[in-house]
């Protein structure tokens, strides 16, 4: 009995289930379109802003303006690399992407760091690293940074993504 009750619920399981769970991709987008224009600063994104902003001002470089919605888009990254337990650009181009379509990036770059205790040892360690010293360097116009601190272990996530605006 309970088999026959079975396989004449299941057709209606499975409809059910169908509708139910189907996506709504107009909203998703629509809300990855939208800037975020608030975000809170912790003194070692500050003490890396400044950090970067000189190294290029001593190049003869200019400085970068920042943007929340790239600092945004950094912490997303770090939560991702934490929630992972490892350090990535997974995603790089999703990231890219929607910088690209929301600010208007020509060009987008990316630097992470992992289990640095200062702003000023992450950035060291960037520009000892040419690719990354490429990066700082760049001919870029923008730029956003986050730290992010693993709840569980207390170590700390960065990323830097920089970009280029007309």
């Amino acid at each position: 009995m309970k088999a026959k009750m079975f396989r004449a619920l299941l057709p209606l399981a499975i409809v059910f289930t169908m509708v139910s769970c189907s996506s709504d991709a107009t909203e998703d987008n629509a809300a990855d379109k939208q800037i975020v224009t608030n975000y809170s600063y912790n003194d070692t994104e500050l003490k890396l802003v400044q950090l970067i902003n000189d190294y290029r001002a001593s190049l003869g470089k200019n400085r970068l303006e920042v943007i929340n919605h790239i600092s945004y888009k950094s912490e997303g990254h770090n939560e991702y690399m934490i929630d992972k337990q490892a350090l990535s650009h997974d995603y790089f181009q999703e990231r890219a992407n929607n910088l690209i379509q929301v600010l208007g990036a020509e060009r987008v770059s990316e630097n992470v760091a992992y289990n640095y205790i200062t702003a000023e040892s992450a950035f060291a360690a960037w520009k000892n690293s040419p690719a990354h010293r490429e990066n700082m360097e760049g001919d870029f116009t923008h730029f956003g940074v986050s730290v992010t601190s693993d709840p569980q272990t207390g170590k700390k996530y960065y990323t830097n993504i920089f970009i280029k605006k007309e």
